[in-house]
């Protein structure tokens, strides 16, 4: 059995592949594995997603969602 869940604010399609991206890094995905699924051309812009770890990405996070 499948259950939904409703969401009651509204989501970006960049929110949704930040979200994407930073479960893959804190899941040990290789960053090159990560640039390659997103479509980034260059390795410096996945890797933002690489140093948005713990505290610092749970503020970030509170402040701007």
């Amino acid at each position: 059995m499948s259950s939904r869940t409703v969401i009651r604010k509204a989501i970006h399609p960049h929110q949704l592949r930040h979200s994407y991206a930073t479960h893959m890094v804190n899941n040990g995905a290789p960053l090159k594995v990560i640039q390659s699924l997103l479509g980034h051309e260059k390795s410096e812009t996945t890797r933002i997603y690489a140093h948005l770890s713990g505290k610092l990405r749970y503020d970030l996070y509170n402040r701007y969602f």
